[in-house]
């Protein structure tokens, strides 16, 4: 399976690895700074899942889970999916 491409899905800026999240304390948080693709939004301080992102360029919140794009699957991957759909395996 391919990674997806990470990038805010308002402005489509894209974090690099030198890029840094806090944990803010005004949230719950522990003031951890971290990047927060490397865990998928967990803080690696204190363990606090975060459902959104700020978005370091434009500054605007979206869903964690909306920054993941993954790519188009190619032909073969759709025909696999098909055949699965249409004899789905046996118990």
């Amino acid at each position: 399976m391919r990674e997806p491409e990470i990038y805010c899905p308002h402005c489509a800026w894209r974090p690099l690895g030198s890029s840094r999240w806090l944990c803010s304390h005004h949230m719950g948080g522990c003031g951890t700074k971290w990047n927060t693709f490397w865990t998928g939004g967990v803080c690696p301080g204190c363990g606090c899942r975060w459902e959104i992102t700020a978005c370091l360029s434009c500054k605007q919140f979206a869903l964690h889970k909306d920054w993941y794009h993954w790519p188009e699957p190619d032909a073969g991957q759709q025909r696999d999916r098909v055949r699965e759909t249409e004899y789905p395996a046996g118990p």
